[in-house]
Protein backbone atom coordinates (compact mmCIF):
# COMPACT_ATOMS: atom_id res chain seq x y z
CA UNK A 1 0.00 0.00 0.00
CA UNK A 2 1.18 3.44 -0.80
CA UNK A 3 1.18 6.64 1.39
CA UNK A 4 0.63 10.25 -0.09
CA UNK A 5 3.84 11.91 -0.08
CA UNK A 6 4.78 16.15 -0.59
CA UNK A 7 5.77 16.48 -4.64
CA UNK A 8 8.70 18.44 -5.10
CA UNK A 9 8.37 21.49 -7.34
CA UNK A 10 7.08 20.03 -10.84
CA UNK A 11 9.85 19.22 -12.82
CA UNK A 12 12.76 19.64 -10.91
CA UNK A 13 14.44 17.04 -8.63
CA UNK A 14 17.34 18.37 -6.20
CA UNK A 15 19.33 20.72 -8.20
CA UNK A 16 18.17 22.40 -11.38
CA UNK A 17 19.64 21.07 -14.33
CA UNK A 18 21.19 22.42 -16.90
CA UNK A 19 19.75 23.15 -20.93
CA UNK A 20 22.73 20.88 -21.90
CA UNK A 21 21.38 18.55 -19.48
CA UNK A 22 18.20 18.66 -20.64
CA UNK A 23 19.21 17.77 -24.20
CA UNK A 24 20.16 21.09 -25.66
CA UNK A 25 23.14 20.41 -28.39
CA UNK A 26 25.10 21.95 -31.02
CA UNK A 27 22.53 21.35 -33.88
CA UNK A 28 19.37 23.06 -31.77
CA UNK A 29 21.35 26.12 -30.81
CA UNK A 30 22.09 26.06 -34.33
CA UNK A 31 18.51 26.20 -35.49
CA UNK A 32 17.70 28.52 -32.53
CA UNK A 33 19.94 31.27 -34.40
CA UNK A 34 16.90 33.23 -35.71
CA UNK A 35 15.32 33.59 -32.46
CA UNK A 36 18.57 34.62 -30.31
CA UNK A 37 18.82 36.94 -33.20
CA UNK A 38 15.16 38.54 -32.23
CA UNK A 39 16.51 38.27 -28.23
CA UNK A 40 14.61 34.97 -27.57
CA UNK A 41 15.92 32.49 -24.92
CA UNK A 42 15.39 28.91 -25.32
CA UNK A 43 13.79 27.01 -22.56
CA UNK A 44 12.48 23.36 -22.18
CA UNK A 45 8.84 22.59 -20.85
CA UNK A 46 9.28 20.73 -17.84
CA UNK A 47 5.56 20.91 -16.50
CA UNK A 48 2.16 21.32 -17.35
CA UNK A 49 0.60 22.02 -14.08
CA UNK A 50 -1.49 24.63 -14.44
CA UNK A 51 0.63 27.16 -16.20
CA UNK A 52 3.27 25.87 -18.51
CA UNK A 53 6.76 25.72 -16.63
CA UNK A 54 9.71 25.52 -18.61
CA UNK A 55 13.55 25.43 -17.68
CA UNK A 56 15.98 28.07 -19.36
CA UNK A 57 19.20 29.12 -18.72
CA UNK A 58 18.04 31.66 -16.10
CA UNK A 59 16.29 28.84 -14.07
CA UNK A 60 12.69 27.88 -13.89
CA UNK A 61 10.01 30.32 -15.96
CA UNK A 62 6.75 30.36 -15.97
CA UNK A 63 5.34 30.16 -19.77
CA UNK A 64 2.78 32.85 -20.68
CA UNK A 65 0.86 31.80 -24.51
CA UNK A 66 0.43 34.48 -26.67
CA UNK A 67 -2.81 35.56 -28.21
CA UNK A 68 -1.93 33.51 -31.72
CA UNK A 69 -0.87 30.46 -30.01
CA UNK A 70 -3.50 30.80 -27.93
CA UNK A 71 -5.96 30.82 -30.72
CA UNK A 72 -4.67 27.88 -32.56
CA UNK A 73 -4.28 25.92 -29.64
CA UNK A 74 -6.84 23.05 -30.83
CA UNK A 75 -5.17 23.59 -34.57
CA UNK A 76 -3.99 20.25 -36.46
CA UNK A 77 -0.29 20.99 -34.24
CA UNK A 78 -1.09 21.01 -30.97
CA UNK A 79 1.42 22.05 -28.22
CA UNK A 80 3.65 23.33 -26.95
CA UNK A 81 3.86 20.14 -24.58
CA UNK A 82 6.09 19.33 -21.27
CA UNK A 83 9.37 17.80 -23.69
CA UNK A 84 9.22 20.89 -25.74
CA UNK A 85 11.78 23.65 -26.80
CA UNK A 86 10.06 26.62 -26.70
CA UNK A 87 11.69 30.44 -28.10
CA UNK A 88 10.81 32.56 -25.14
CA UNK A 89 10.25 36.28 -25.16
CA UNK A 90 11.21 37.27 -21.53
CA UNK A 91 8.84 39.67 -19.84
CA UNK A 92 10.86 43.12 -18.64
CA UNK A 93 10.88 43.32 -15.26
CA UNK A 94 9.27 40.05 -14.34
CA UNK A 95 11.70 37.88 -13.66
CA UNK A 96 10.61 34.38 -14.05
CA UNK A 97 8.22 34.61 -16.69
CA UNK A 98 8.52 34.73 -20.46
CA UNK A 99 5.76 34.83 -23.03
CA UNK A 100 6.52 31.14 -25.79
CA UNK A 101 6.98 32.50 -29.26
CA UNK A 102 7.61 29.76 -31.29
CA UNK A 103 8.01 25.49 -30.61
CA UNK A 104 11.28 24.22 -31.69
CA UNK A 105 10.53 21.58 -34.47
CA UNK A 106 9.87 18.36 -32.82
CA UNK A 107 11.99 15.21 -33.21
CA UNK A 108 9.74 12.26 -31.59
CA UNK A 109 6.19 12.95 -30.41
CA UNK A 110 3.27 10.83 -28.93
CA UNK A 111 -0.20 11.96 -29.84
CA UNK A 112 -3.59 10.63 -29.45
CA UNK A 113 -6.87 11.92 -31.08
CA UNK A 114 -8.84 13.29 -28.28
CA UNK A 115 -12.13 11.16 -27.60
CA UNK A 116 -14.53 13.92 -27.78
CA UNK A 117 -13.71 15.62 -31.08
CA UNK A 118 -10.99 13.60 -32.68
CA UNK A 119 -8.07 16.25 -32.65
CA UNK A 120 -4.90 15.81 -31.69
CA UNK A 121 -3.44 16.13 -28.28
CA UNK A 122 -0.08 15.82 -27.58
CA UNK A 123 1.07 14.03 -24.39
CA UNK A 124 5.16 14.28 -24.96
CA UNK A 125 7.12 15.80 -26.94
CA UNK A 126 11.23 15.07 -28.62
CA UNK A 127 11.12 11.69 -27.59
CA UNK A 128 13.33 8.94 -27.95
CA UNK A 129 11.70 6.49 -26.22
CA UNK A 130 8.39 5.61 -24.69
CA UNK A 131 7.82 2.85 -21.72
CA UNK A 132 3.99 1.66 -22.36
CA UNK A 133 3.29 0.39 -19.04
CA UNK A 134 0.93 -1.98 -17.67
CA UNK A 135 -0.16 -4.14 -14.64
CA UNK A 136 0.63 -7.83 -14.45
CA UNK A 137 -2.69 -7.38 -11.81
CA UNK A 138 -5.44 -6.22 -13.05
CA UNK A 139 -4.41 -4.20 -16.00
CA UNK A 140 -2.94 -6.07 -18.60
CA UNK A 141 -4.77 -5.51 -22.32
CA UNK A 142 -3.16 -6.46 -25.54
CA UNK A 143 -5.15 -4.03 -27.77
CA UNK A 144 -4.55 -1.17 -25.26
CA UNK A 145 -1.10 -2.22 -26.20
CA UNK A 146 -1.60 -2.28 -30.27
CA UNK A 147 -2.64 1.26 -29.36
CA UNK A 148 0.37 2.82 -27.76
CA UNK A 149 2.18 0.38 -30.30
CA UNK A 150 0.88 2.44 -32.80
CA UNK A 151 1.06 5.61 -31.62
CA UNK A 152 4.77 5.30 -31.03
CA UNK A 153 5.00 3.88 -34.24
CA UNK A 154 3.01 7.20 -36.23
CA UNK A 155 5.53 9.56 -33.66
CA UNK A 156 8.82 7.82 -34.17
CA UNK A 157 9.34 6.84 -30.95
CA UNK A 158 10.93 3.65 -29.90
CA UNK A 159 8.40 1.41 -27.71
CA UNK A 160 9.35 -0.30 -25.10
CA UNK A 161 6.28 -2.76 -23.27
CA UNK A 162 7.08 -2.87 -19.61
CA UNK A 163 4.56 -5.00 -17.26
CA UNK A 164 4.84 -4.02 -13.86
CA UNK A 165 3.70 -5.72 -10.58
CA UNK A 166 5.61 -8.56 -11.06
CA UNK A 167 5.57 -8.86 -7.50
CA UNK A 168 1.94 -9.95 -7.63
CA UNK A 169 1.46 -10.72 -10.89
CA UNK A 170 -1.89 -13.48 -11.38
CA UNK A 171 0.04 -15.43 -14.05
CA UNK A 172 3.20 -14.11 -15.57
CA UNK A 173 3.64 -16.50 -18.06
CA UNK A 174 0.28 -15.64 -20.07
CA UNK A 175 0.72 -12.43 -19.68
CA UNK A 176 3.93 -12.33 -21.15
CA UNK A 177 3.17 -14.48 -24.21
CA UNK A 178 0.09 -12.46 -24.94
CA UNK A 179 2.41 -8.98 -25.15
CA UNK A 180 4.76 -11.01 -27.36
CA UNK A 181 1.94 -11.92 -29.46
CA UNK A 182 0.86 -8.21 -30.06
CA UNK A 183 4.72 -6.76 -29.98
CA UNK A 184 6.60 -9.04 -31.98
CA UNK A 185 10.26 -7.38 -31.82
CA UNK A 186 9.06 -4.98 -29.33
CA UNK A 187 11.56 -5.23 -25.91
CA UNK A 188 9.35 -6.21 -22.99
CA UNK A 189 10.73 -5.69 -19.23
CA UNK A 190 8.86 -7.42 -16.62
CA UNK A 191 9.34 -5.14 -13.28
CA UNK A 192 8.04 -4.61 -10.09
CA UNK A 193 8.72 -0.74 -8.10
CA UNK A 194 8.73 -2.46 -5.11
CA UNK A 195 11.15 -5.27 -5.16
CA UNK A 196 13.38 -3.64 -7.30
CA UNK A 197 13.29 -6.48 -10.60
CA UNK A 198 13.62 -4.83 -13.55
CA UNK A 199 15.00 -1.50 -12.67
CA UNK A 200 18.16 -1.80 -13.79
CA UNK A 201 16.94 -2.70 -17.21
CA UNK A 202 14.82 -0.18 -17.56
CA UNK A 203 17.90 2.54 -16.21
CA UNK A 204 20.03 0.54 -19.10
CA UNK A 205 18.09 2.70 -21.56
CA UNK A 206 17.47 5.92 -20.13
CA UNK A 207 21.44 7.42 -21.08
CA UNK A 208 22.35 10.86 -20.49
CA UNK A 209 21.02 12.96 -23.26
CA UNK A 210 17.63 10.39 -24.16
CA UNK A 211 14.16 11.49 -23.54
CA UNK A 212 11.51 8.93 -22.45
CA UNK A 213 8.39 9.09 -20.90
CA UNK A 214 5.95 6.74 -19.03
CA UNK A 215 2.62 5.93 -20.62
CA UNK A 216 -0.19 3.49 -19.29
CA UNK A 217 -3.68 3.68 -17.45
CA UNK A 218 -4.72 4.81 -13.76
CA UNK A 219 -2.82 2.38 -10.80
CA UNK A 220 -0.40 0.86 -13.60
CA UNK A 221 2.39 1.88 -10.87
CA UNK A 222 3.78 4.86 -13.34
CA UNK A 223 4.82 7.26 -10.35
CA UNK A 224 6.01 4.72 -8.08
CA UNK A 225 8.48 4.06 -11.15
CA UNK A 226 9.65 7.55 -11.13
CA UNK A 227 10.28 7.68 -7.37
CA UNK A 228 12.37 4.18 -7.73
CA UNK A 229 14.19 5.75 -10.53
CA UNK A 230 14.62 9.14 -8.97
CA UNK A 231 15.57 7.10 -5.93
CA UNK A 232 13.40 9.89 -3.77
CA UNK A 233 9.74 10.14 -3.48
CA UNK A 234 9.04 12.74 -5.95
CA UNK A 235 5.51 11.46 -6.96
CA UNK A 236 2.76 10.98 -4.82
CA UNK A 237 1.57 7.44 -4.73
CA UNK A 238 -1.59 6.28 -3.10
CA UNK A 239 -3.73 3.31 -2.15
CA UNK A 240 -4.78 0.58 -4.29
CA UNK A 241 -8.76 -0.48 -4.31
CA UNK A 242 -8.43 -3.99 -2.88
CA UNK A 243 -11.22 -4.91 -5.38
CA UNK A 244 -9.50 -4.43 -8.46
CA UNK A 245 -5.97 -3.45 -7.48
CA UNK A 246 -6.57 0.08 -9.12
CA UNK A 247 -5.21 3.21 -7.92
CA UNK A 248 -6.78 6.90 -7.87
CA UNK A 249 -5.36 9.06 -10.91
CA UNK A 250 -2.24 10.16 -8.78
CA UNK A 251 -0.30 12.47 -11.96
CA UNK A 252 -2.84 14.92 -12.55
CA UNK A 253 -0.41 16.66 -14.89
CA UNK A 254 2.58 15.90 -16.99
CA UNK A 255 6.23 16.52 -15.79
CA UNK A 256 9.96 16.26 -16.80
CA UNK A 257 12.42 14.65 -14.49
CA UNK A 258 16.13 14.50 -14.73
CA UNK A 259 17.38 11.30 -13.45
CA UNK A 260 20.59 10.57 -11.55
CA UNK A 261 21.71 8.53 -14.61
CA UNK A 262 21.51 11.58 -16.41
CA UNK A 263 18.44 10.04 -18.93
CA UNK A 264 15.16 12.40 -19.34
CA UNK A 265 11.66 10.68 -17.92
CA UNK A 266 8.51 12.18 -18.75
CA UNK A 267 5.44 10.99 -16.34
CA UNK A 268 2.07 11.43 -17.66
CA UNK A 269 -1.90 11.29 -15.98
CA UNK A 270 -3.41 8.01 -16.50
CA UNK A 271 -5.08 6.95 -19.72
CA UNK A 272 -8.87 6.53 -19.57
CA UNK A 273 -8.79 6.34 -23.66
CA UNK A 274 -6.35 6.03 -26.36
CA UNK A 275 -8.02 7.17 -29.49
CA UNK A 276 -5.58 6.77 -32.71
CA UNK A 277 -3.79 8.34 -34.86
CA UNK A 278 -2.27 7.37 -38.29
CA UNK A 279 -1.75 6.34 -41.50
CA UNK A 280 -1.70 3.10 -43.26
CA UNK A 281 1.53 2.62 -43.26
CA UNK A 282 2.26 3.09 -39.21
CA UNK A 283 -0.83 0.55 -38.63
CA UNK A 284 1.15 -2.18 -41.24
CA UNK A 285 4.33 -1.73 -38.67
CA UNK A 286 2.37 -2.30 -36.02
CA UNK A 287 0.45 -5.04 -37.22
CA UNK A 288 3.35 -6.65 -39.29
CA UNK A 289 1.86 -10.54 -38.84
CA UNK A 290 -0.98 -9.16 -40.40
CA UNK A 291 0.30 -7.45 -43.19
CA UNK A 292 2.63 -10.28 -43.39
CA UNK A 293 -0.65 -12.69 -44.44
CA UNK A 294 -1.94 -10.21 -46.21
CA UNK A 295 0.58 -9.64 -48.91
CA UNK A 296 0.28 -13.45 -50.03
CA UNK A 297 -3.36 -12.98 -50.54
CA UNK A 298 -4.54 -14.03 -53.76
CA UNK A 299 -6.31 -10.88 -54.59
CA UNK A 300 -4.33 -7.69 -53.50
CA UNK A 301 -7.73 -5.74 -52.32
CA UNK A 302 -8.99 -8.72 -50.36
CA UNK A 303 -11.03 -7.54 -47.39
CA UNK A 304 -10.39 -10.89 -45.65
CA UNK A 305 -13.70 -11.84 -45.35
CA UNK A 306 -14.04 -14.81 -47.15
CA UNK A 307 -12.62 -14.16 -50.21
CA UNK A 308 -11.06 -17.27 -52.08
CA UNK A 309 -7.06 -17.23 -51.58
CA UNK A 310 -7.06 -15.22 -48.56
CA UNK A 311 -3.93 -15.95 -46.55
CA UNK A 312 -4.91 -14.03 -43.67
CA UNK A 313 -8.16 -16.65 -43.36
CA UNK A 314 -6.33 -19.48 -43.79
CA UNK A 315 -3.47 -17.98 -41.19
CA UNK A 316 -6.41 -18.00 -38.68
CA UNK A 317 -7.91 -21.48 -39.59
CA UNK A 318 -4.43 -22.98 -38.74
CA UNK A 319 -3.92 -21.25 -35.59
CA UNK A 320 -1.28 -18.80 -36.62
CA UNK A 321 -2.82 -15.47 -36.41
CA UNK A 322 -5.80 -15.27 -34.35
CA UNK A 323 -9.34 -13.84 -35.26
CA UNK A 324 -9.01 -10.66 -32.11
CA UNK A 325 -6.02 -9.68 -33.36
CA UNK A 326 -7.59 -9.41 -37.09
CA UNK A 327 -10.57 -8.20 -35.28
CA UNK A 328 -8.22 -5.09 -33.85
CA UNK A 329 -6.58 -4.89 -36.79
CA UNK A 330 -9.93 -3.59 -38.56
CA UNK A 331 -11.54 -1.55 -35.59
CA UNK A 332 -8.13 0.82 -35.50
CA UNK A 333 -8.10 1.33 -39.63
CA UNK A 334 -11.92 1.86 -39.07
CA UNK A 335 -10.60 4.25 -36.49
CA UNK A 336 -7.90 5.60 -38.25
CA UNK A 337 -10.27 6.44 -41.05
CA UNK A 338 -12.71 8.25 -38.70
CA UNK A 339 -10.40 10.25 -37.62
CA UNK A 340 -8.79 11.16 -40.90
CA UNK A 341 -12.57 12.24 -42.36
CA UNK A 342 -13.19 14.52 -39.34
CA UNK A 343 -9.84 16.10 -39.88
CA UNK A 344 -10.56 16.63 -43.27
CA UNK A 345 -13.64 18.55 -42.56
CA UNK A 346 -11.97 20.31 -40.29
CA UNK A 347 -9.54 21.17 -42.68
CA UNK A 348 -12.37 22.70 -45.86
CA UNK A 349 -14.22 24.05 -42.79
CA UNK A 350 -11.16 26.36 -41.70
CA UNK A 351 -10.09 26.87 -45.38
CA UNK A 352 -13.70 28.13 -45.66
CA UNK A 353 -13.90 30.47 -43.23
CA UNK A 354 -10.15 32.09 -44.22
CA UNK A 355 -11.78 32.44 -47.29
CA UNK A 356 -14.71 33.89 -46.23
CA UNK A 357 -12.53 36.42 -43.82
CA UNK A 358 -10.49 37.13 -47.20
CA UNK A 359 -14.43 37.95 -49.45
CA UNK A 360 -15.09 40.25 -46.81
CA UNK A 361 -11.85 41.91 -46.56
CA UNK A 362 -11.46 42.81 -50.53
CA UNK A 363 -15.85 43.98 -49.96
CA UNK A 364 -14.57 46.42 -47.72
CA UNK A 365 -11.19 47.25 -49.72
CA UNK A 366 -13.77 47.65 -52.98
CA UNK A 367 -16.31 50.06 -50.41
CA UNK A 368 -13.75 52.36 -49.59
CA UNK A 369 -12.51 52.86 -53.22
CA UNK A 370 -15.74 53.53 -54.17
CA UNK A 371 -16.12 56.29 -51.42
CA UNK A 372 -12.92 57.88 -52.70
CA UNK A 373 -11.08 56.49 -49.54
CA UNK A 374 -8.26 54.45 -51.16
Amino acid sequence: MGTDVTPARPGLTQASPTLRDLGWSGERAASFGRHAADGLVPGRVVSSSGMLLALTAAGPTDVLLGRRRQRSSDDAEPGPAVGDWLALEPLPGEPGKAIARGVLPRRGTFVRSRASDGRPQILAANLDLAFLVSGLDHDLNPRRIERYLLLAMEGGVTPIVVLNKVDIALDLSAAVSAVHAVAAGTRVVVSSALTGVGLDEIRSHLRAGLTACLLGSSGVGKSSLVNALLGEEIQVVRALREDDSRGRHTTSHRELFHLPSGGLLIDTPGLRTVGVLGDAASLATTFADVASFARRCRFSDCRHEGEPGCAVQAAIRAGELSAARLASHRKLEAELQSVALRADVRSQRAEGRRLGRLYKHHGKLAERHKRGET
